[in-house]
């Protein structure tokens, strides 16, 4: 099993989820972050003022798999989620060790 952890641009997020159903995602965790890479943030003006945006808001989303499936997920959200703009985002790939389903108990591909 896998955890596939991405950060993404907000406005993303539709084309992303369709792009996931269509690979046989059936459930995923999103959060609003803010933060910042390669970009390192920019400046915007408020009333006359012009001050330092460091930290932009993103979307991470985390996606539990089967090993198989993975790099079907990868390839979803690499294609969906590109601008090829800087700040797209990053994918993560994490193994996972156990996965459990807390109402019925079962364990491992069967969880998920």
């Amino acid at each position: 099993m896998k955890l596939i952890t991405t950060v993404i641009k907000p406005f993303k997020l539709d084309e992303v989820r369709e792009a996931l159903t269509a690979a046989g995602v059936h459930g995923m965790t999103v959060s609003e972050v803010k933060g910042y890479g390669r970009q390192q943030g920019h400046t915007e003006i408020y009333r006359g003022a012009e001050y330092a945006v460091n930290f932009l808001p993103k979307l991470k989303i985390e996606i539990a798999v089967a090993s198989e499936q993975a790099q079907a997920v990868i390839d979803a959200i690499s294609s969906s989620a590109r601008t090829g703009q800087i700040g797209d985002g990053k994918i993560f790939v994490s193994p996972i060790e156990q996965a459990i389903r807390i109402r019925t108990g079962e364990s491992g591909d069967e969880a998920l």
